[in-house]
């Protein structure tokens, strides 16, 4: 069979999930935004409870403050949607704002990259650290450890959009999208959701919970931007490319997403086999 000729009756149906989580007057909450917010108060949330657990750091030191993190959030946040936006722009469809410059700040239209709001974090993180007087890496650590939960909502809301769908497939489990065009396709969003988001999460929390690896400085971190590259990757094989890129380089398979993800497993290869543990500190003699 021609998978681009598959029968509806092939796929399963579309939730048909309002966008708009709540309505007041001219207000309208979309599930994305709210995938975002939820996220940012969890990742900030799940690191706390991480910086205050003596168990999980060596000799029990606190590596900051919990006021560290309440301010650090505000700093977060600014980082996602600037980073987010800018990366968007810049790796997704720059000739289109080239062209109309001001759309650039129409986020309610859409457009985010998780690469760019990555970076965007990442600078915030570096910033912040160095003005507190904090260990960057531990910082890292603790903020990367809470991270894929908001991934995996936020992909929950793409599917609720019916936006970012993957490629025509017969499947059992495939969808025809509202907007999809008439073909049965992989549920791509929720193949991240899961692997970005609880399947990621989990790997962590082994990690710095039984593998007290949060005692290693930038191994946790390295292993979220490790993981995240190769889900991405991985769930890129399913998944429909940006219709204003289509595949590069004259293939059929690679794209964007891919090429920006590569850099993170080598770069998350890197964190984890360099890492080192704080020496421990020996006991005075008496």
């Amino acid at each position: 069979m021609n998978e681009y000729f598959l029968l509806p009756l092939a796929s399963l149906p579309f939730p048909n999930i309002d966008p708009v989580l709540i309505r007041i007057g001219p207000l309208a909450v979309h599930w994305y935004g709210v995938g975002y917010i939820v996220g940012i108060l969890f990742a900030w949330w799940y690191a706390k409870r991480l910086a205050a657990n003596p168990k999980l750091w060596p000799d029990g030191i606190l590596p900051m403050k919990p006021e560290d993190l309440d301010d650090f959030i505000i700093w977060a946040a600014i980082g996602v949607v600037l980073g987010g936006r800018t990366g968007y722009v810049l790796f997704y469809d720059l000739p289109r704002y080239i062209a109309h410059p001001l759309d650039i700040f129409a986020v309610w239209q859409g457009g985010m990259s998780f690469h760019g709001g990555l970076l965007g974090v990442i600078l915030a993180m570096t910033l912040f650290s160095i003005k507190r007087g904090i260990r960057t890496w531990s910082l890292f650590d603790v903020v990367a450890a809470g991270v894929p939960v908001g991934l995996g909502l936020v992909r929950i809301a793409n599917f609720i959009n019916s936006e970012l769908w993957g490629r025509p497939t017969d499947v059992p489990w495939a969808i025809e999208f509202p907007n999809g065009g008439p073909f049965t396709r992989h549920p791509s969003q929720l193949y991240e959701a899961l692997l970005e988001g609880l399947v990621l999460f989990l790997v962590l929390r082994f990690l710095t919970h039984s593998r007290l690896k949060l005692k290693t400085p930038r191994f946790v971190g390295g292993a979220f931007i490790c993981g995240y590259g190769l889900s991405r990757i991985a769930v890129e094989f399913f998944r429909e490319p940006d219709q204003q890129l289509g595949y590069l380089l004259g293939t059929n398979w690679l794209t964007m997403g891919m090429i920006l993800s590569s850099p993170m497993v080598l770069a998350g290869i890197w964190a984890m086999t360099t890492a080192k543990p704080v020496p421990q500190s020996r006991p005075q003699a008496t």
